[in-house]
């Protein structure tokens, strides 16, 4: 049990690492396409980084998945404060039922969210997504198996109070 939960916190931290070295990337990138660029990537490097919450509260989102693990299938994910369902809408998992779970939602550059859903009990990681809005591509990793990354596409379906990053 132990050796699990050691696991899924390693995989969340390898994860959200990654998606600190692709913001890093995104962030460069965008700094050598032109002036303005270089102004706003210096403005974000001087405010650094956040571990600053978002709030979902109201959010509908849809997950439709071309890749691993979650290949073929759509899923919705209704967000209130603190907790998330998700349903399977579309492919293999479609009458699924998933149990609520907590979640924590952070900004993690323009138009980015690393999200992660706990068990409201154990707090064990259950699932963990980066999101970019602005490309419309999600990654996920659902612990629990051999292979257990997915991608595919996001989509807001219902918008929320809060304005994304």
């Amino acid at each position: 049990m132990r050796s699990t939960t050691r696991v899924r916190v390693a995989s969340a931290v390898l994860l959200a690492g990654g998606s600190i070295g692709v913001y890093a990337a995104v962030t460069t990138a965008t700094a050598a396409a032109g002036a303005t660029h270089v102004a706003r990537a210096h403005s974000a490097k001087a405010a650094g980084p956040s571990v600053k919450r978002f709030d979902l509260n109201g959010y509908v989102i849809v997950t439709d998945y071309s890749l691993g693990r979650n290949t073929g299938n759509t899923f919705r994910q209704t967000y209130r404060h603190g907790t998330v369902q998700g349903v399977p809408i579309k492919g293999p998992f479609v009458g699924t039922k998933f149990p609520a779970e907590d979640y924590v939602a952070m900004p993690i550059g323009n138009h980015e969210l690393y999200v992660a859903w706990q068990d409201p009990k154990t707090h064990a990681l259950v699932d963990v997504f980066v999101m970019n809005f602005a490309t419309r591509v999600v990654y996920d990793y659902a612990p629990g198996s051999a292979h257990p990354e997915s991608s595919g596409t996001v989509t807001v379906q219902k918008r929320g109070s809060h304005p994304l990053p």
